[in-house]
């Protein structure tokens, strides 16, 4: 990817643009990123970048829903939102001969959104719907448990939809409040790949946006809560027909130089595929697990490492020893160099895998840049990956797999005996 032609131009109302050129389609991908989402919202208002992101495409002060449904589908384009702890992105797929036309619906929805008291009526009734869902989901439970031991207080605690409480409170007038102050030009990027002329797109967008000028309000920087590290054992007593069991361990931000990238080969080595440390020693071996692996989300601010198991609920508490000692091990045994080696080359062919379409080269890019990695990490992480050795996976596993954090559901009966 990295030999592709790139060219990346500051706006001058603040709209950071990023255009690659890919003629192996006549499509044209973009993303259009706005720094919003769930470490701006505040407590009373968790839920609110959710729903802002649901009802967005639902009308804006020209058109009806069915009008933006009409001019997408029109064209087979294909147009929609989403969000996370991290950001907002609008996202759109086009043949390149309508890319200027659905750019401008894309503007005009970041730019003039409606929220119809009826569409934010129809998505708080699927929203709490949702919610009541993931209760249901033993897995979601456990996992919700778990951020919110070691997340108190911080955004990343809480689920992106909110609570039944504060859902119920958010109205137009809250949604638009948000929208003002977080959706202007000097807050977003603009990441596109395709069949494009570089300096031409970037002039579209000019053309397009540029009339958008931003505020002179300072945008207001989401709190960041200090978090007190509190492990312990979490348990959820459920009549389930297998137990959950989460191990959690504070880790380091995308940021942090000299960690990320070591325990992403950690991660890929755990708990990435059927080859992976875990799924081959406690499934295949020990016929322990239905379901065993590890992630490590990368976040701008403290992250978390997660290795979990489901299990029949008679191996609840061997499952939380061999998942312990399975980390545990990392801090004590320095791996071989042909593990380390196969885990590298499995993260980088991930890493290749994951940017092949212009979609997700946008996405891509647009992501590093709108979390202040910029498009230069795209590199600077293969090149990381690469020079991570045998040493540096031990100092990093003593490091940060000292005390976890665990969250259990599962029958009372096996799971309140656990020892820990």
């Amino acid at each position: 990817m990295s030999a592709q032609p790139l060219t990346q131009a500051r706006l001058a109302n603040g709209i950071t643009v990023i255009a690659v050129e890919n003629n192996a389609a006549d499509i044209v991908a973009a993303r259009c990123f706005v720094r919003a989402g769930g470490r701006w919202e505040a407590p009373a208002q968790s839920g609110i970048s959710h729903l802002l992101s649901a009802v967005m495409t639902k009308g804006t002060t020209t058109l009806s829903s069915a009008d933006i449904a009409d001019r997408v589908e029109s064209t087979g384009a294909n147009m929609g939102t989403d969000v996370s702890a991290d950001y907002f992105v609008l996202s759109l797929k086009t043949v390149t001969a309508d890319f200027p036309a659905m750019l401008q619906l894309a503007a005009d929805l970041l730019r003039s959104p409606s929220f119809p008291p009826d569409e934010v009526q129809l998505e708080r009734q699927l929203t709490l719907q949702n919610i009541r869902a993931q209760q249901e989901r033993p897995f979601s439970l456990a996992f919700q448990q778990l951020r919110t031991a070691m997340y108190a207080g911080h955004p990343y605690g809480g689920s992106m939809l909110g609570t039944p409480e504060t859902i119920q409170t958010l109205t137009p007038e809250a949604l638009h409040a948000y929208h003002r102050t977080y959706f202007r030009p000097d807050n977003m990027v603009i990441s596109l790949c395709g069949r494009i002329v570089r300096e031409d797109a970037i002039a579209q967008i000019e053309a397009i946006f540029g009339n958008w000028t931003a505020p002179p309000a300072v945008i207001p920087l989401p709190p960041v809560p200090t978090i007190t590290p509190q492990p312990g054992c979490h348990i959820i007593p459920q009549d389930t027909q297998q137990s959950i069991v989460m191990l959690g361990y504070a880790a380091p931000s995308v940021h942090s130089t000299t960690d990320y990238i070591p325990l992403k080969v950690i991660n890929t080595y755990l708990g990435s595929g059927l080859s992976s440390r875990l799924f081959v020693e406690l499934r295949e071996k020990q016929g322990l697990a239905y379901d065993v692996s590890a992630f490590y989300p990368t976040r701008y601010h403290q992250s978390q490492f997660v290795a979990y198991m489901g299990t029949a609920p008679e191996n609840t508490q061997i499952a939380v020893d061999c998942l312990h000692r399975e980390l545990k091990r990392l801090c004590e045994v320095v791996l071989n160099p042909e593990d380390l080696q196969a885990s590298k080359n499995k993260l980088l062919g991930q890493y290749a895998l994951g940017k092949q379409t212009n979609a997700e080269i946008a996405q891509l890019f647009g992501w590093y840049q709108i979390i202040d990695l910029g498009v230069d990490f795209d590199q600077q992480f293969q090149d990381a990956v690469n020079a991570v050795t045998l040493e540096d996976l031990q100092t990093i596993a003593q490091r940060y797999f000292t005390t976890p954090y665990l969250s259990i559901i599962g029958p009372a009966t096996q799971v309140s005996t656990v020892v820990f």
